[in-house]
Formats: structure tokens, C-alpha cells, sequence
């Protein structure tokens, strides 16, 4: 009897503990709060650009290099040792300056041997001519013979010629004297000089000095013979010139060459052609032997589309912007692009001039979605964006 009170109170006591343990459940349920949804992300912030309307030009990209407009390496044309220098390394010389002096004394003493022979030969010529007139006067008397006659008149023909020798040889030996005193054939910028006072140089053999002229200047480049037939056509007009910039200026700072050369035949090795072009360079900003960059300008496109470069973006299917409906929503618009255009690229298709693209953001927008307009960014310049403008579709 007393086995069986234990179990059933054994069996009370647990059903109380169980009924315990489900009302703490039950008041605990009732006093949590409810969990509240997570708040919406704001709308990305981009900057936006306005596509434009312009007539661009198209264009050929080469790499070029400048050479001298002339260039003269200064030789003397007599021989002796150098007695005096006139110039200074790299100086802007004027033509007809002087620059060296080759020992003078030889050639003056030259000079004056050749005023002396000739002054002999006059001479002698001069008695000729007395003693023939003489015996002309009275060859019709039969006072002298023919022979005689006949000899007095060759000698004034030997010693006529000797005259006409002896003034060669004098004009000969004012020439060397000149020859002396050597001058700057062209304007154009002195080098270093080759030869210091007091060498021995020899005659047309001997470099002293180069010159070179660097206004204006060339600019000489290559085109593909694939390119030869439009270029053809352009300079056949007289239309076809060339946008010349150093690589260090700015894409605006390039300067316009007229192309007036371009070669009679195509290279064997390379299957290409020679061009060039003749810039103003006044205030000497082109060197002869830099590398520069060459647009060779081939005709204009009518009313290209223009976007800031680096509002383009490259994906697996190919080029495409972010372009901004009138309600803030973002459009994927799949672009074809043209040439670049300093800062800005061609679109040829999928866009219209005044659209709206997006030029900064582009990696938080969602096709569809709506956004929020920059209107500080969008004065920024292009170039804060140099991440953005790395995906750029753009040729060049």
C-alpha cells in the first residue's frame, strides 16, 4: 500500500513540473518584441553626363619622331691649324656668322704670289702687244717677214693666256683666304663643337660643327599600306594635315603640320610608308630626335555623339553606359564606340545626343533601379575618375 502512494505522487510531482516549465514558456512568448525588417538601402549617388553633338575628325594614331628642318655638319674647304672660335656650344647662329678661323698667313702669301704673277703676265702681254703693232704697221712694205710676223702675233696670244692663268690663279688664291674665315651656311642651333683652337684640320674631310634648323621642323611618321589609298585621296586635295603633340602635353596641345611629303615607295620589311609633316616651332618646343604623337587627320564625321570616356564599361557581351531615364532609373544601354576624342569617346550607336549617362558610380547601379543625382560631381572633371576611365571602350 504504501509502494503505491509513493508512485503516485512520484507521478503528481512530475506532471506539476512539466505544467511549470510550459507557463514559463507561455509568459516569456507573451513579453518578447516583435523582430523588424531590415530598413531599405538609399538609392547609389552617381554623376551624370550630358551626350553631345559634334563634328569630330577622323584620324589615323601613329607614332612619330622629329627631325631638323635642315641639317649641316661644317666641314672646312682648305686645310691648316684653327686659330680662333666665334660661337658658343648650343647657340641659335645667324647665317653668314662667323664661327672658326683657319690660319690665314699661308693662303695671304698665297694670294699675294698670284697678284705678282699676274702682275708679270699683264707685262709681258703688254710688250707683246706693242711689239706686234709695230711690225703690223709696216708688214705691207715687206720690212719683215712673214715668219717673223706670224711669230710676234702668236706671242700675243701665248701671253694673253698666260694672263687669263695667272687671273685664275688669283681668284684661286682669294678664295682659299676666304675659305679661311668659315661662316654658319643656314640659321639653325650650334651642337658641340668637334674642334677646340689650335687643331689641324684637313680640307673637306674634317667635321667642325653640326647646325641644325628647328623652325620649323619635321615631323616624320609611318601608315600602313592599307591606310596609302585614303591618304592618297586626301593629299591629292590638299586637305590632309596632321595634329603633332609630344607625348608629355596635354591632348588640346597638339599642333597642326601641313603633310607635304609623302614617299614614292613602300617598305619591303614592314609594308609601310613614309609621311611627313612640317610644324611651326618657333619657341623651339619640338627637339630633332624626339618621339611625338601623330593624328593624321583624314576627314571630319558630321554630328558624332560624344560621352565622357570613362562613362563606358566593358562587359562579357561588349561596350555599354548606364544611361538615366527623366524618373531616376538606371537604362544598360549596349553602345558601339567610335574613335576618342581627347577626354571623350564616339558612340556610333545606342545612343542619342542630350542623354543622360553616368560617369561615376556606375559599379553601384542596378539596371532598373533608381538613383541619386551628384549635382556637385557633375561639374568634377573627367580625370577624378581614373578608375572609371581604366574600363573605357574608347579606340584609339
Amino acid at each position: 500500500m504504501k509502494v503505491l502512494e509513493k508512485t503516485v505522487f512520484k507521478t503528481r510531482y512530475g506532471m506539476l513540473g512539466v505544467f511549470a516549465l510550459l507557463l514559463g514558456f507561455a509568459l516569456s512568448g507573451c513579453n518578447r518584441t516583435p523582430v523588424q525588417a531590415a530598413p531599405a538601402m538609399p538609392a547609389p549617388l552617381v554623376t551624370l553626363a550630358k551626350a553631345t553633338a559634334q563634328d569630330v575628325p577622323q584620324y589615323l594614331d601613329e607614332i612619330g619622331r622629329n627631325g631638323a628642318f635642315e641639317s649641316v655638319t661644317v666641314t672646312p674647304q682648305v686645310g691648316g691649324r684653327i686659330t680662333e672660335r666665334h660661337f658658343q656650344d648650343g647657340e641659335n647662329l645667324k647665317k653668314g656668322q662667323i664661327l672658326f678661323v683657319i690660319d690665314p698667313r699661308p693662303y695671304k702669301a698665297q694670294l699675294d704670289s698670284a697678284q705678282a704673277t699676274l702682275a708679270q703676265a699683264k707685262a709681258a702681254l703688254e710688250l707683246a702687244k706693242i711689239q706686234f703693232a709695230r711690225d703690223e704697221e709696216v708688214i705691207g712694205t715687206r720690212a719683215i717677214s712673214k715668219q717673223d710676223y706670224d711669230t710676234k702675233k702668236n706671242t700675243v696670244d701665248v701671253d694673253q693666256a698666260q694672263v687669263d692663268a695667272a687671273e685664275a690663279a688669283l681668284e684661286t688664291a682669294k678664295l682659299n683666304l676666304e675659305y679661311c674665315y668659315i661662316h654658319s651656311p643656314i640659321d639653325g642651333r650650334a651642337g658641340a663643337r668637334l674642334v677646340d683652337i689650335g687643331n689641324v684640320v684637313q680640307a673637306n674631310s674634317t667635321a667642325l660643327l653640326l647646325i641644325q634648323h628647328l623652325d620649323p621642323i619635321y615631323a616624320n611618321f609611318t601608315i600602313t599600306e592599307r591606310d596609302l589609298p585614303e591618304v592618297q585621296k586626301e593629299m591629292a586635295r590638299g586637305t590632309l594635315k596632321a595634329m603633332v603633340r609630344l607625348p608629355s602635353d596635354a591632348e588640346g596641345g597638339a599642333r597642326v603640320g601641313k603633310v607635304e611629303f609623302l614617299d614614292n615607295a613602300v617598305q619591303n620589311g614592314t609594308g609601310t610608308v613614309n609621311l611627313r609633316a612640317t610644324l611651326p616651332n618657333s619657341d623651339h618646343h619640338f627637339w630633332p630626335g624626339q618621339f611625338v604623337d601623330v593624328k593624321l587627320v583624314l576627314g571630319t564625321q558630321k554630328g558624332a555623339v560624344l560621352i565622357p570616356s570613362q562613362a563606358a564599361q566593358i562587359s562579357q557581351k561588349g561596350s555599354f553606359v548606364y544611361v538615366i531615364k527623366p524618373d531616376e532609373t538606371a537604362d544598360l544601354r549596349p553602345v558601339s564606340l567610335g574613335q576618342r576624342q581627347g577626354d571623350e569617346v564616339v558612340v556610333t550607336s545606342g545612343l542619342s545626343a542630350n542623354e543622360r549617362v553616368v560617369v561615376a558610380g556606375q559599379l553601384t547601379v542596378r539596371p532598373g533601379g533608381k538613383v541619386r543625382v551628384d549635382a556637385a560631381g557633375a561639374a568634377a572633371s573627367p580625370q577624378s575618375q581614373p578608375d572609371q576611365a581604366a574600363k573605357s571602350g574608347g579606340k584609339s
